[in-house]
């Protein structure tokens, strides 16, 4: 029997698989891979914090936050989605740079392409924020080639 037939529908284990460990009690529980939310979060962790092994004055009194799809008060323009955000800091808040998951999720084939083009957004959208060039955010060259 295949391992799709055991897991139909995504329901998890079933049959004698699912019985209690004689030697504790407690049934098995594989690990599942992340979520594709949780691996976009956890791209945006690794890309800030690989930044800030580099170029940790970029990040001051930046934050950042992930939503699913812009939602802008204004149209963008052009036909193309925005795939980040990044807006100045004011009297009330600090700046912000803002990464929109779903836009780049369809732009990437796998989860390692993911992470390249969430490093490489953050990268230019801290440039743009900071002033800085893209080689004094990315001095190694990481935006091309992930660790």
């Amino acid at each position: 029997m295949s391992v799709r037939r055991r897991d139909r529908h995504s329901r998890g284990l079933r049959g004698p698989l699912t019985l209690p460990n004689a030697l504790t009690g407690r049934r098995a529980m594989p690990p599942r891979p992340a979520t594709k939310s949780d691996f976009f979060t956890d791209a945006v962790h690794a890309a800030v914090e690989r930044i800030s092994r580099q170029c940790p004055d970029a990040l001051v009194g930046v934050t950042f936050g992930v939503e699913d799809v812009p939602f802008l008060e204004t149209a963008w323009s052009g036909d193309r989605v925005p795939l980040a955000a990044a807006l100045d800091a004011d009297a009330d808040r600090m700046a912000q740079v803002v990464i929109y998951r779903r836009p780049l999720e369809h732009r990437a084939a796998t989860r390692r392409g993911l992470s390249i083009l969430v490093y490489r957004t953050i990268v230019e959208q801290l440039s743009a924020l900071t002033g800085r060039s893209v080689e004094e955010i990315d001095p190694e060259g990481l935006a091309d080639d992930t660790e």
